[in-house]
């Protein structure tokens, strides 16, 4: 099994590399770390890590990246002789884990799932424990882990449709790595059920909710004064702001085209959008100038940048990354992307935890849990297409009062919804002390 597996995963990735590599330059700051994908470190991380045992935390990307923030201020008391490694996979992750950690949180880069690479990057950190935020299943990893019969951990846990079917298909390769879990952390009940079905242990997985409900409300250094921003480019300080949050494909044009609407009947109205990959900046860009809009890129604006005639804009077009929270501050109401061009959804959470109007489409899925908790408690407005959408738009800038009541509401959501993630530390803690790692804390 492993053979084939290895055979078939070199294939696919000597085939595919060229695109991934491609994708990489095009976001950036690549040649920094490379090594580390194939478990080669830096003489400096070596030192940090000999004869310290380590808890090794990994997050795919941005949005695992500050759950395991979270996790890593939870634990850091508790565990002060411990080191701690996070690894991330993305390079917009590992500029999020630079930007928040301290300089004694050592960062890298996940290694490529080779079974050469894995067990260099093993044999060097020898993590006395592994945290994985979300459902991320790489077979040579945990493979490695139990020979070497390391407690491993995998939290905040959610399963698509699509990966419990993918999962469910490859059981003779997955169902041995879900039962080698220490101990699980599920999103909600039929989460645990799905992981109970591909092959965890039953006495391991607990349902603690979301730790997405805890990370609404941490408060962000280096913060970006949006308010200023907005006077700085011309905006009124009454202006209704729509905030489009993690847009994909075709949802920039869509909000543009009904801002252009929307300011018949308000004129003032000043549209952000922030695109969920930062590199389709000059994409986008170009989209809106087809479409006549008037709009400046996000690092174009400078501290010593003349202020702009009022009216002069009418959208700001967020070509950075880490500021989104800032943004959705000063909205008015957001719309939460990759929900109605395209399938799966962005985390609602954040901009329901500053208590803003949240609007999305109906393509929620990979938030069906958490968008079911917010509009069962009517928290938010879920709509079909653009039409409904300017509709909602329309209704919530008119409306104080709406706007006030569903905000509160989406607030009252996440504040009814913490503690996942002090749970979930404590299983971990649990789990380490049962193994004999831990025996004071």
């Amino acid at each position: 099994m492993r053979v084939f597996y290895n055979i078939l995963f070199d294939a696919f990735f000597f085939l595919t590399a060229p695109y991934y590599f491609l994708r990489m330059r095009r976001r950036g700051g690549w040649k920094q770390g490379f090594g580390e994908r194939l478990g080669r470190y830096s003489t400096k991380f070596k030192q940090s890590i000999t004869n310290r045992d380590v808890i090794w935390l990994h997050a795919v990307s941005v949005g695992e990246v500050n759950i395991c923030v979270q996790f890593i201020k939870a634990l850091t008391p508790r565990l002060p002789n411990l080191k701690l490694v996070v690894s991330t996979t993305t390079s917009t992750g590992m500029a999020e884990l630079r930007k928040k950690l301290p300089a004694e949180v050592s960062k890298i880069y996940y290694p490529i799932d080779r079974r050469s690479h894995v067990r260099r990057a093993l044999a060097t950190i020898q993590p006395k424990a592994v945290v994985l935020v979300e459902a991320e299943i790489w077979p040579n990893f945990l493979w490695g882990l139990q020979v070497r019969k390391v407690p491993h951990f995998l939290v905040n846990t959610r399963i698509s449709d699509k990966s419990f079917k993918g999962y469910r298909r490859f059981g003779f390769v997955f169902r041995s790595l879900f039962a080698g879990f220490t101990g699980v952390g599920a999103q909600s009940e039929a989460d645990a059920a799905r992981l109970k079905e591909l092959g965890c242990l039953e006495r391991t997985v607990n349902v603690f909710g979301s730790c997405k409900f805890d990370g609404a409300n941490v408060i962000r250094e280096n913060r970006t004064d949006v308010q200023r921003m907005l006077r700085q480019l011309g905006v009124p300080a009454e202006a209704p702001v729509i905030v489009g949050g993690s847009t994909h494909a075709g949802e920039e044009e869509i909000l543009a085209r009904l801002a252009k609407r929307l300011r018949e009947r308000h004129s003032n109205l000043f549209l952000i959008l922030v695109p969920r990959h930062h590199e389709r900046g000059r994409e986008v860009g170009d989209a809106l100038t087809k479409l006549g809009v008037r709009f400046l890129f996000r690092n174009e604006v400078g501290n010593n940048m003349e202020p702009l005639e009022e009216g002069r804009l009418e959208c700001l077009l967020v070509n950075t990354t880490g500021e989104l929270k800032f943004f959705y501050e000063a909205a008015t109401a957001v719309f939460v992307g990759k929900s109605l061009t395209a399938q799966g959804g962005q985390n609602p959470i954040e901009p329901a935890g500053l208590a803003k109007p949240i609007v999305f489409g109906p393509h929620m899925g990979n938030f069906a849990e958490i968008t079911g908790k917010f509009l069962a408690n009517e928290a938010a407005i879920q709509v079909a297409d653009e039409q409904e959408l300017e509709e909602a738009f329309d209704s919530l800038v008119s409306d104080p009062a709406k706007r006030q009541a569903l905000g509160q509401a989406a607030q009252k959501v996440v504040q009814q919804n913490e503690g996942a993630v002090e749970k979930t530390v404590g299983m971990i803690l649990d789990g380490m002390k049962s193994d004999g790692m831990v025996q004071h804390f």
